[in-house]
Formats: structure tokens, C-alpha cells, sequence
């Protein structure tokens, strides 16, 4: 959510233009809010060509498919991220193989800016079952998705993933 005071001194922010852009910023002291996007991860992992999809058991979304992951820690580094939230969604170890791209989105009805980094993966053990955050994990070949799918940028993730692997 964007800041309505500011988190320095208590002042109301006021619109202002910086870098051309119109930013929330303090008139009191020197804040801006720049919204910067909140860094998160999605794991793909194919098996006997399927993907597996969680289905989310919060808001926003709450019931629809997702792609497994999260939001960074805020010391970890991205792959280790993909491979805790598969973990905690999933029960299943991975192995991050590659960046498949990056999204720009925006989280649910908050408002606010995520910066998703999406890794293919590789089955490394484990056993598939809903974890946190998930209430069921299921298997989808590529060319028959749910269409219920949570966020914009896993619906563009997933339509490379099957255009990569049509090529």
C-alpha cells in the first residue's frame, strides 16, 4: 500500500512531480515514496510434461491456480527463495536450472507493485503435497490449463514456457 504519512516525521505526503513521474513525498523533510516493487519468485517445474500448479489458499485469489512461490526474505538471494517457497508450497526439492524471465505486476486489489522472477527448475526429491499457502497441488499438461489462473504475469510465464517448449 502506498504511504499516506510519512514514515520519517508523521507529515501528510503530498503529490509531487519528480523525475517526472507524480510521487508521494513529504513536504516536511526529504521522503519519497517511489513505490518500488516488492521482489518475488515462481518456480516452473515440468515432469512427464506437465507443470505443476498450487492451488492458493489466501487472498488474493484465494482458490485459484498459481504458480508455487513468494515474496523474498529480505537478506536471501532469488534462487534460494525458489527453492524454499517450493518447499513450503509443495514438499518437493528443486534445483533452479534458469531465469525464464522477468514480470512486472501488481499484487491483488493492494495496490502494490511486484517484480517476479520466474525459474525453471528440476525435480530434485520430495514428495508433492499442499504445503503453506496452497490447498491442493496438481500436475496440468501445458495445453490444458485451469483458466483460473492468479496473476497476469503467471498467465504470460506459462504462455512462454509452452511457446519455448513448442520451439
Amino acid at each position: 500500500m502506498p504511504y499516506t504519512f510519512c514514515p520519517n516525521c508523521g507529515s501528510g505526503l503530498a503529490i509531487r512531480t519528480i523525475d517526472g513521474k507524480d510521487r508521494r513525498a513529504c513536504p516536511q523533510c526529504e521522503f519519497v515514496d517511489y513505490e518500488n516493487p516488492r521482489p518475488c519468485v515462481g518456480v516452473l517445474v515440468i515432469d512427464r510434461g506437465k507443470v505443476l500448479l498450487v492451488a492458493r489458499a489466501i487472498e488474493p485469489f484465494k482458490g485459484y491456480w498459481d504458480i508455487p512461490g513468494g515474496f523474498l526474505d529480505s537478506d536471501e538471494h532469488p534462487a534460494d527463495a525458489a527453492k524454499r517457497e517450493m518447499m513450503e508450497e509443495t514438499g518437493l526439492l528443486v534445483e533452479p536450472v534458469e531465469v525464464l524471465d522477468f514480470w512486472v505486476d501488481v499484487y491483488g486489489e493492494e495496490t502494490f507493485h511486484t517484480l517476479n522472477i520466474c525459474y525453471l527448475a528440476r525435480l530434485a526429491g520430495g514428495e508433492a503435497k499442499a504445503g503453506s499457502d496452497a490447498t491442493r497441488v496438481e500436475w496440468f499438461p501445458l495445453d490444458a490449463l485451469p483458466p483460473n489462473i492468479a496473476f497476469n504475469w503467471e498467465r504470460q510465464a506459462l504462455e512462454k514456457l509452452r511457446d519455448r517448449l513448442r520451439s
